[in-house]
């Protein structure tokens, strides 16, 4: 190959290792799990939370969760413009790992779509798909029910934080916040422009593997049963007290990560 080959092989490497490290934090590496969950943040979220989940699970399951740019320390990254930039950031970053040992994906409302497009791009590219795909407070990818995005160059970031609030989509942390308005909606902002983007017009078994959706019961009503369409693996709706953010809830939180544990370890691969 010789020296300048070995070169470029080399940073090749370290830009693929230096990108995945941007992206994904995991708190406890588990080099022998069997298993990765790929957690994927709601809009304008940080990858802190979903991380804690590591601590959670025993050690046949290793969790990344994902950073997109415009946050915590990737606040400096030039945002991904559209949905298919971002899929394929994040593919790129973790084709390799993806490629290594089963694993599935978790998201969370805005979260949902992204994993949901992920997961549609692998299949299509490389044949890869997770085992099993859970996806959190959100209307499927088709839905004619799912509420439109104001004008995101016409609203302020104050109308925007009321609009976002009045569906229940403001983290609970985030309502007693003077500086909730200054700090989270620029991510949320990028991530809604993203958001708009996306479009699955043909969605029918886009995907083979068995899919689960978790919801509020005080949520908006996300037409859950339109999931079915995505996939002709088995689809499962389960509904828990509590509004948008019901994930938090201690006791919804031990339901979820028993629940991806079980359909983890006992699924088909």
């Amino acid at each position: 190959m010789g020296m300048l080959g070995e070169n470029r092989c080399n940073l090749g490497f370290l830009s693929a290792v230096f990108s995945m490290e941007k992206l994904v934090m995991c708190l406890h590496r588990r080099p022998d799990a069997v298993y990765r969950l790929i957690c994927f943040p709601w809009a304008g979220g940080g990858a802190f939370h979903f991380a804690q989940w590591s601590s959670l699970f025993n050690s046949s399951i290793e969790v990344y969760s994902l950073r997109f740019p415009g946050r915590e320390s990737r606040v400096k990254d030039p945002c991904a413009q559209d949905m298919t930039t971002l899929v394929s950031d994040i593919v790129s970053s973790l084709l390799k790992d993806l490629q290594e040992k089963p694993f599935a994906f978790f998201g969370h409302s805005f979260g949902s779509y992204v994993s949901f497009a992920t997961a549609v791009h692998l299949k299509e590219k490389y044949g890869l798909q997770p085992v099993h795909l859970f996806m959190s407070g959100a209307y499927a990818p088709h839905s004619k029910s799912r509420p439109s995005v104001p004008p995101l160059k016409d609203v302020s970031d104050e109308e925007l934080f009321s609009w976002i609030n009045s569906l229940g989509g403001v983290p609970p942390e985030w309502l007693q916040r003077e500086d909730a308005v200054k700090l989270l909606i620029p991510p949320v902002r990028r991530d809604l422009e993203v958001f708009q983007t996306f479009v699955c017009a043909e969605p029918k078994n886009v995907l083979s593997c068995d899919l689960t959706c978790f919801d509020g019961s005080e949520d908006l009503t996300h037409d859950l049963e339109e999931w079915k369409d995505v996939t002709s693996g088995e689809t499962t709706i389960h509904e828990l007290p509590g509004g948008h953010f019901f994930l938090l809830e201690p006791s919804n939180e031990t339901f979820i990560i028993d629940y991806i544990t079980k359909c983890i370890e006992n699924a088909d691969f």
